[in-house]
C-alpha cells in the first residue's frame, strides 16, 4: 500500500459502528410511508451499532431527502441535535457523499453520532425511472423533452454509447455487471431479486429499453429504508471486536459537469476521473489494494466508466478485465455489486451499496470475499456530482 499523503485528514479517524435496513419492497409495495421506513432503518442501525437511539446527534442524507433531521429527533426522542446536513443534487451521487459529511462532522467535533440515511416510498411519492409528467416545460427540458430525451435511461443511454464508440467497449462487459449482479442476489435473501436467477440468454434477449440498455441494464424501482451510524474510531473499537474504519471519502464532479443540453467538457465520463486521485491520496491505498467493489448501477454502462475511472480496469483491457468470471464474489479478480447492488438487491438510492461494502468489511456479507481489508464503493455515476467512500480495517492503515 502507498502512504498517507497530506489530504489524509479524514483516514481512520471515523468509523461506521453499525448499518440497518428494512425489508425492501418493489415500488409501491411498502405498507408503511415514506418517513416510517427511515426510521426503522434508523432503529435498526442502532441496534446493530449497539447504542442507545438517543444518542444519536446529526443526521446527513441528499438528493433533497424529504424525511427532515428536526422531524426524525422529534420521532425518536433526541435531546439535542448538533448537526443537520444534505448533500444537494438530483440522483444518488450522495451515497458516499453522505458518509463523508458525516465522518467530517464528527472527527470535527461538531456531533459525536451521525446517522447517513435515505429512504424511498415510490408508491407515495412516484416513479424515479419514469419521465417526469410537467404542466408546462422550461429550463433544460425544454431542449430535451421535444426529442423524446426525458427519463434517466434515455439520458444516460447517450452517453454510455459514447462511451462505446471513442474506446471500443463491447456491450459484453454490461452484460456481465448484470450477471454478476443477479448471481449474487441468489444468496441474498435481503434481494428483491433473490430467487429470480439471471442467464445470458434471458439478458440477450430482454426488451430494450433504450439502446444501448436492455433491460436487465437498468436498475430496479424500490420502496425502504437504510441507514449507517457513524462515530469516532475509539468509540466504534469499544463497541465492536471489528470496526470499519472511514479510509477516505470524495464528492467528484469534472469541468463544467452537469451542464445542461449535454453539454459538458468530458461526456462519456462517470465523473469519477478527478475525484478518484484524491479519494486514494487520502485513503492511503491505491488501485491495486482494493479487495471489492460496490459500483452504483443506475444502468451498467455507468459501472463499466465507474470502474475505468476508479484504476479498476483500463479502457484498453476492459473487455477483456470485466467478464462474469471476473466479477464474481467466488474466485474473481474484482468482486463486484456482492449484495445484488441496485440490480438485483434494491435500489435504495446506492445507501445499500455502501452497506455491504461496510459488510464486507466486517466479514458478514452473503457473499463474502476473503480476506477484506479495502472495500470500494462508489454512488451516482454520470450525475452532476458523485462521490466514492472507502472503508477498510486497521490493518488497512499500514
Amino acid at each position: 500500500m502507498s502512504q498517507s499523503g497530506a489530504n489524509d485528514g479524514l483516514r481512520g479517524r471515523t468509523a461506521v459502528a453499525g448499518v440497518g435496513e428494512t425489508t425492501y419492497y418493489k415500488r409501491g409495495q411498502s405498507s408503511d410511508p415514506e418517513f416510517v421506513l427511515v426510521l426503522k432503518a434508523i432503529l435498526a442501525a442502532c441496534e446493530d451499532a449497539g447504542i442507545n437511539p438517543r444518542e444519536i446527534d446529526g443526521f446527513c442524507s441528499y438528493s433533497n431527502d424529504r424525511n427532515t433531521p428536526a422531524r426524525l429527533a422529534n420521532a425518536l426522542g433526541l435531546e439535542e441535535l448538533r448537526y443537520s446536513n444534505m448533500q444537494w443534487g438530483g440522483g444518488g451521487g450522495g451515497a458516499a457523499a453522505v458518509v463523508q459529511n458525516a465522518a467530517s462532522a464528527v472527527h470535527a467535533g461538531s456531533a459525536s453520532v451521525v446517522v447517513a440515511y435515505r429512504g424511498l416510498a415510490q408508491g407515495q411519492f412516484g416513479r424515479f425511472g419514469q419521465g417526469g409528467r410537467r404542466p408546462a416545460v422550461r429550463g433544460e427540458f425544454a431542449y430535451t423533452l421535444p426529442y423524446g430525451v426525458m427519463s434517466p435511461a434515455q439520458m444516460y443511454a447517450m452517453r454510455t454509447t459514447r462511451l462505446m464508440h471513442e474506446h471500443n467497449i463491447d456491450r459484453s462487459t454490461m452484460r456481465a455487471v448484470a450477471l454478476a449482479a443477479y448471481h449474487h442476489a441468489q444468496n441474498n435473501p435481503r434481494a428483491v431479486m433473490h430467487g429470480r436467477p439471471l442467464d445470458a440468454e434471458t439478458y440477450d434477449s430482454s426488451r430494450w429499453i433504450t439502446e444501448p440498455f436492455r433491460l436487465y441494464d437498468c436498475c430496479l424501482e424500490n420502496d425502504g429504508g437504510a441507514a449507517m451510524v457513524v462515530t469516532s474510531a475509539e468509540r466504534a473499537a469499544d463497541l465492536s471486536d471489528t470496526p470499519v474504519l472511514v479510509l477516505a471519502a470524495q464528492q467528484s464532479g469534472g469541468h463544467r459537469s452537469g451542464a445542461w443540453v449535454h453539454n459538458p467538457t468530458d461526456y462519456a465520463t462517470s465523473s469519477f476521473k478527478l475525484g478518484a486521485q484524491h479519494l486514494y491520496e487520502q485513503a492511503g491505498v491505491t488501485p491495486g489494494d482494493v479487495d471489492v467493489v460496490q459500483s452504483y448501477e443506475n444502468f451498467t454502462g455507468a459501472v463499466v466508466m465507474s470502474l475505468i475511472e476508479h484504476g479498476l480496469c483500463t479502457y484498453e483491457n476492459a473487455n477483456e478485465v470485466l467478464t462474469f468470471e471476473n466479477l464474481r464474489a467466488d474466485g474473481g479478480s474484482i468482486p463486484l455489486n456482492t449484495s445484488g447492488g441496485n440490480l438485483a438487491e434494491c435500489y435504495m438510492h446506492g445507501l445499500g451499496m455502501q452497506i455491504e461494502a461496510v459488510r464486507q468489511v466486517r466479514g458478514d456479507s452473503t457473499n463474502q470475499v476473503p480476506n477484506v481489508n479495502v472495500s470500494l464503493s462508489n454512488a451516482g455515476p454520470m450525475v452532476e456530482v458523485a462521490s466514492t467512500a472507502i472503508y477498510g480495517t486497521a490493518e488497512a492503515l499500514g
